[in-house]
């Protein structure tokens, strides 16, 4: 998830919500539907991400399996497609990319099915990779998305470019990160830096 977040400028909670037909494979793409703003927006899919992805994928296709035997309630559908189409839930397609391992109970509906990895669980290995290494900055999920941001800006990439891909409105919200163009809040050098 980190490596995902990192190489495309995902949010967390759009990784979260990440299903298996949001990876196109064939046109090297993730489609995030409904990001922030309610907005779709396509992403290049990196390549080093794929063979773990694919692996994450067929993973997800044994718990899919074991899911349809046990006759567990399919996942949750935005509320269109639960009208139109109410087994969608219980296609690959539509299941998340990183499932629970739990089945668990839905706490609106009250309905026993998979859900998607609660976000704790993508938290806790951050801060123990944090502590590895003995970071002294504070790391969280975002930080990925930034770094994804101020990487691509330094390695010349055009402003408007990383706003579409982070999926900014206005590329002013893109500028208010100090580290993405790598200066401090004031903007300015210090003169013993320019000797």
């Amino acid at each position: 998830m980190e490596q995902i977040i990192y190489s495309t400028g995902l949010r967390k909670s759009e990784v979260h919500r990440l299903r298996i037909k949001d990876i196109d494979f064939n046109r090297n793409q993730i489609s995030v539907r409904r990001g922030k703003g309610g907005k779709d927006r396509p992403l290049p899919l990196p390549q080093t991400c794929k063979d773990e992805l694919k692996s994450q994928i067929d993973f997800v296709h044994q718990l899919f399996l074991r899911d349809r035997t046990d006759d567990v309630n399919g996942v949750e559908l935005p509320y269109a497609m639960k009208r139109k189409y109410p087994n969608a839930g219980k296609s690959l397609g539509w299941q998340w990319v990183f499932p629970g391992l739990r089945i668990s109970t839905d706490p609106r509906t009250l309905i026993q099915r998979r859900q998607h990895l609660h976000p704790s669980v993508f938290a806790k290995p951050i801060q123990e990779g944090v502590q590895k290494t003995e970071i002294t900055k504070w790391v969280t999920a975002h930080v990925f998305r930034y770094s994804f941001a101020s990487h691509l800006l330094e390695s010349g990439a055009d402003i408007r470019t990383v706003q579409e891909l982070l999926g900014h409105n206005d590329v002013r919200t893109t500028q208010t990160y100090p580290h993405v163009l790598n200066r401090n809040p004031s903007g300015t050098l210090s003169p013993l830096d320019k000797l």
